[in-house]
């Protein structure tokens, strides 16, 4: 803390008894000027301990608001699980999943709803309800509005690029084709191939078209701990998209929790198990006209379920694979399009030499280049910085770039 500012020191008046009235009245006038000095300096000194006081001032507030806080006892997340008609609820506890029945109070009573979610304190008395934007599902799943991804940035998938833009894209945009020949729709879309082959991309181009908002979810995020977590957020998952329709809802690595079943009787496995017969049950009622469409994408197509791939769940499947050498040209002139690419730089000839390439590792091999001219302080990218992108990627991932590739994903 800083410290309190030192007085000036007091003016005094020193007069000879014996000078002229004019000598005195010019001693009285710098008395006068001494004194104004003072009185300033009083008043900047008075104006920062004004100032100081309303900091400390604002500190003890907060530090206050602190304290109450810290004093005040945790709440703990549950779902309202039942409401019968006498006032109570039965509430869930998150994590341990214990069921208790419990009095609201009026207000509560009329507001609350099956399946909200809710504060609870230690006795398990309803502090308050949890908005929508305080949801734990929105932890686990990324809600993109508008994706910017649009066809022209995909190169090599034409064909995979329409089948999807008919299974997904004309039941949105064009619902009355289906209506007109008389055929149902693909209920959903699954698309397999090795990683980094665009499977992502093409499902944010196709949102990005029908102006749906794009729903991405990490298979692996479905397996949860507790018995029921990962069902009811497999159910929050299809609720969120209902109410942001038209959406679609894109699943990566679905073979987390679509893998084949297995005799296995551990805790862990079965909830693997629940969770995918929830997912099924899910696809199974979902309204195949409606504007919520599913897509879900794996690279260990070998690893999943036949249930899941039974007709009117994912009616179209649609393999990704690396990309020819034709579409590998066209890629790199994709990801190289904004660069300053020098003369000798031929992608015909990289795509030649980039057997076994994916998608993704094509846009490494182009940024990588560009890093290596930028190292020379150069502002053009020529063919000896491709060259050393590619033996920086082939060094750094012997088994994942070219022939080596495994083959239960080629």
């Amino acid at each position: 803390m800083s410290r309190s500012p030192s007085l000036p020191d007091r003016p005094t008046l020193d007069v000879d008894p014996e000078s002229s009235p004019e000598e005195h009245f010019d001693a009285l006038q710098d008395h006068y000027g001494e004194i104004l000095d003072v009185h300033e300096q009083l008043q900047s000194q008075l104006e920062e301990v004004e100032s100081r006081r309303e900091e400390l001032r604002e500190e003890v507030d907060r530090l206050q608001r602190e304290n109450e806080t810290l004093k005040t006892a945790s709440l703990y997340l549950a779902t309202v699980e039942d409401l019968p008609e006498d006032g109570s609820a039965v509430i869930k506890q998150h994590g341990n999943n214990q069921e208790v029945l419990t009095e609201l109070s009026p207000r509560l009573a009329d507001e609350l709803e099956v399946g909200d979610r809710v504060a609870i304190n230690d006795s398990f008395s309803v502090q308050r309800v949890l908005d929508d934007e305080t949801d734990a599902r929105a932890q686990a799943m990324e809600v993109d509005e508008s994706p910017t991804v649009e066809y022209d940035d995909i190169g090599g998938l034409d064909e995979q690029l329409r089948e999807v833009r008919e299974a997904v894209e004309d039941p949105l945009v064009n619902p009355e084709k289906f209506e007109k020949v008389g055929v149902e729709p693909p209920s959903g879309v699954l698309l397999h191939g090795p990683p980094g082959t665009g499977k992502t991309m093409l499902a944010k181009a196709v949102a990005n078209q029908t102006d749906a908002t794009f729903i991405k979810m990490a298979g692996s995020e479905l397996v949860r701990k507790f018995i029921g977590e990962g069902s009811r957020l497999v159910r929050d998952l299809f609720e969120l998209a209902d109410q942001k329709e038209p959406a679609i809802i894109f699943i990566d690595e679905i073979d987390a929790v679509a893998a084949k079943r297995t005799d296995s009787k551990t805790s862990g496995d079965a909830e693997v198990q629940r969770t995918m017969m929830q997912l099924l049950s899910e696809m199974d009622g979902f309204d195949e006209r409606g504007d919520v469409r599913i897509i879900a994408a794996t690279n260990r197509f070998d690893m999943l379920d036949s249930a899941i791939l039974r007709p009117g769940r994912f009616d179209r499947l649609i393999e990704v694979p690396n990309p020819t050498e034709e579409a590998r040209e066209r890629i790199l002139e994709i990801h190289a399009g904004d660069m300053n690419v020098a003369d000798d730089v031929a992608f015909a000839d990289l795509a030649r030499e980039t057997e076994g390439f994916s998608g993704a590792q094509l846009a490494s091999l182009a940024t990588e280049a560009g890093m290596f001219a930028i190292r020379d302080d150069r502002d053009e990218v020529r063919r000896e910085d491709f060259d050393a992108a590619y033996e920086k990627l082939v060094a750094e991932g012997e088994d994942d770039v070219g022939p080596n590739y495994p083959s239960y994903i080629r």
